[in-house]
């Protein structure tokens, strides 16, 4: 896909394809609609007076042009309300607009921006660009595609009438390009079958992506996993004949001044739920259940490309949660890199055992934040939907901006509380804490698991389980893995100033 910029205006343009792009509450006020809407004997506002197009978000009609104009055809898309637009209805636009014409086989658009009346920020058009690439996602790794089925979107112009606007656009742009590659990839991650991307498997994506990137990418492996004592990864990994992996991406280690941020990423490449296996019913996407792995991955990768100033670590303990013959059992006890232990009452509460090791890793580090991401808990499914990721930690500064950059991302969160009354459900008679609290609080008490691990720096748990997975089409997601996570960490990034 080529995203390019071009100062002009569509009296000279022969397009395939014209996007404009209105809001409800105004009348035409683009110079370029005006030429092409008085070309066309007003039929533009003429559908507009007659309520026969009413530009709401993602509204879309296509126009031919009869020759009465360079372009073939101008396409409608709706904005909503101008006092209500936002970086992501802009992004959703983008979307709708992008896979629209995919559908219908048209191999190239032109959009004028300037339609859009957005600041000239580069903000705006990362935004933009996020939308067309995200929406043009496909995975067909696996699939054969006839010949005449197959289409691709070439070319979108992000057509300008200002030379002084294509610094800011070109900016975004490139950032934006950036950013859909790294959540693409990480979607391919996701959405990859358990048996082509085991522990191993991981580790070596990871240690190509550092070599593309000039991350610094180190694998422990099972003989150092034991002489460090993480006794959480080998445990769940004890059922399968996968052996585990922690792997450690660095970037921009050596950086005087900045501060040191840590991403913990859940990688439990299948889960069947150990000895408590699951039901049947769903488990196919357990392959999913790397989905903060994939996301530590991408946003490394977007952000080393970005070169943007911190220093970055990223943690990602993977394995496979299998009910092998030498799997862990319920009554077994764990002890962790941090000396701390803990009883298994139920093996599909996996993940935080492995996160356990990792977090308490982190702190070597002496980090100044440290944000997991995981697909944790079915309860933060049942609490919050697949809409908003469940948050939760021990820093308001953090949650503050971790809140503001799901925000501008649309990736947006929604604190739980870690109050004190939830730690006694963790309290185990026979270890220093239970890996569940019962039927009640699932989402809660498993962040007040993690935040055992997590006391001596600024931490932060996003509970992605409801928003890793799409069961359908948006505007610029598709049915599958969501990427979700890697935006967000972008963002918080590219805001990041000094903590204190």
């Amino acid at each position: 896909m080529n995203i390019r910029i071009k100062v002009g205006t569509v009296e000279k343009e022969s397009a395939e394809i014209l996007a404009f792009y209105l809001y409800e509450d105004l009348p035409i006020a683009d110079d370029m609609l005006t030429y092409c809407d008085n070309a066309l004997h007003n039929i533009v506002s003429e559908l507009i007076k007659k309520k026969e197009f009413v530009a709401k978000l993602n509204k879309t009609l296509i126009l031919p042009t009869y020759g009465k104009i360079p372009a073939k055809r101008i396409m409608l898309v709706g904005l909503g309300k101008k006092k209500e637009v936002t970086l992501d209805k802009v992004r959703q636009a983008a979307g709708t607009t992008a896979s629209i014409v995919y559908d219908i086989g048209i191999g190239e658009v032109t959009s004028v921006i300037d339609s859009i009346d957005m600041p000239a920020s580069p903000e705006w058009y990362q935004a933009y660009t996020e939308g067309c690439l995200l929406a043009l996602y496909t995975f067909q790794k696996y699939k054969y595609v006839l010949p005449e089925e197959k289409k691709e979107l070439k070319t979108i112009t992000l057509l300008l009438s200002h030379k002084e606007t294509s610094k800011p656009a070109q900016e975004g742009v490139k950032h934006g390009q950036i950013i859909a590659d790294a959540v693409c990839f990480t979607r391919d991650l996701i959405n990859t079958p358990a048996q082509d991307k085991t522990p191993t498997i991981l580790a070596n994506t990871a240690k190509k992506l550092a070599g593309e990137t000039g991350v610094h990418c180190k694998i422990v492996s099972t003989p150092e996993l034991k002489k460090l004592g993480m006794g959480g990864i080998l445990g769940v990994s004890q059922g399968s004949n996968q052996p585990p992996k922690l792997i450690i991406l660095e970037y921009n280690i050596h950086a005087k001044n900045q501060d040191t941020i840590i991403f913990v990423g859940k990688g439990i490449t299948f889960d069947s739920g150990g000895i408590c296996i699951k039901p049947a019913k769903d488990m196919d996407q357990m392959k999913s259940d790397m989905s903060g792995a994939a996301a530590v991955m991408g946003a490394m990768k977007a952000i080393s490309k970005m070169r943007l100033p911190q220093r970055i670590i990223g943690l990602i303990p993977c394995t496979e949660n299998m009910p092998g013959s030498s799997a862990i059992k319920p009554g077994d006890i764990v002890k962790f890199y941090s000396g701390k232990t803990a009883e298994v009452v139920n093996t599909d509460a996996e993940g935080r055992l492995i996160l356990a090791d990792a977090l308490g890793y982190a702190e070597d580090y002496k980090p100044d934040a440290v944000i997991d991401l995981a697909t944790l808990t079915g309860s933060c499914v049942v609490a919050l939907g697949t809409i908003a990721t469940g948050m939760a930690g021990n820093n308001e500064e953090l949650k503050k901006r971790i809140r503001i950059a799901g925000e501008k991302s649309w990736e947006r969160v929604w604190e739980l509380p870690l109050w004190d009354e939830y730690q006694e459900y963790i309290k185990s008679d026979i270890a220093d804490i239970k890996n569940t609290g019962g039927p009640h609080a699932g989402a809660i008490t498993a962040a007040c698991f993690l935040s055992k691990f997590t006391e001596k720096y600024p931490w932060v748990h996003l509970d992605i389980a409801g928003t890793s997975w799409c069961d359908k089409n948006t505007a610029y997601t598709r049915k599958g893995a969501s990427g979700v996570g890697v935006r967000l960490l972008i963002q918080l990034i590219q805001d990041w100033t000094r903590f204190s």
